[in-house]
């Protein structure tokens, strides 16, 4: 393996943006592959940095750190990527429910799936029901995840899920559910969905198995 992909998954792990990108543009200078430099670099380094946040030996302003930096680094793969390779581990629609402006905890979550190599479709907050089942139609996505930090909220993912159903799209789509209040208990006995993540990296794991 080449060096430089030892480098660029050490410069995501330590949040160094400028050398990162420095170093990206060097390997595609050099020749090598995007997909290859997404792989064995940008998507390492994020496997590492989830690795680190579980054990608790990375928190999350420096996880958010890893992630605004691996998604650098992507920005400048991307034009080079074909689509297959941006999004071989599947696509993602995610959103933070109607009725709900919090978005510390999608967005990092959404980093996470893309540093792990999903193609992500981020709606962004107080996202109506409609407006996923529309998001479905568009972008056929192999997995939904709705984020939900006020309890008054969790309300909005049964009834999003209900539309998803009711517009003959839920046996096309995976829905993972996360947030402060949501549970497992809650998101398999009373909303129906088939995902939850305790945390960012936990998430990222469980999108992995759903889609398979």
């Amino acid at each position: 393996m080449p060096e430089v992909f030892g480098k660029i998954m050490n410069l995501v792990i330590a949040g160094n943006g400028g050398e990162l990108n420095d170093a990206v543009r060097r390997a595609l200078d050099d020749g090598l592959e995007a997909g290859e430099i997404l792989a064995q670099g940008l998507i390492a380094g994020m496997n590492e940095v989830g690795r680190r946040m579980k054990s608790g030996e990375m928190f999350i302003p420096e996880v958010l750190l890893s992630a605004r930096t691996m998604q650098g680094g992507l920005d400048i793969l991307k034009p080079h990527l074909s689509e297959d390779a941006a999004s071989r581990a599947g696509t993602i629609v995610i959103g933070t429910v109607e009725g709900d402006l919090h978005d510390i905890g999608k967005n990092l979550v959404a980093m996470m799936l893309e540093g792990a190599g999903f193609k992500v479709i981020d709606l962004g907050v107080d996202v109506k029901a409609e407006a996923f089942v529309e998001a479905i139609k568009t972008h056929k996505p192999n997995l939904v995840g709705m984020s939900a930090l006020l309890t008054t909220t969790v309300a909005n993912m049964k009834k999003t899920i209900e539309a998803i159903q009711e517009a003959g799209l839920r046996d096309k789509v995976k829905i993972m559910a996360g947030g402060a209040p949501v549970t497992q208990r809650l998101v398999v006995e009373e909303l129906g969905a088939d995902g939850y993540g305790a945390s960012a990296s936990e998430a990222v794991d469980r999108a992995r198995a759903l889609i398979g």
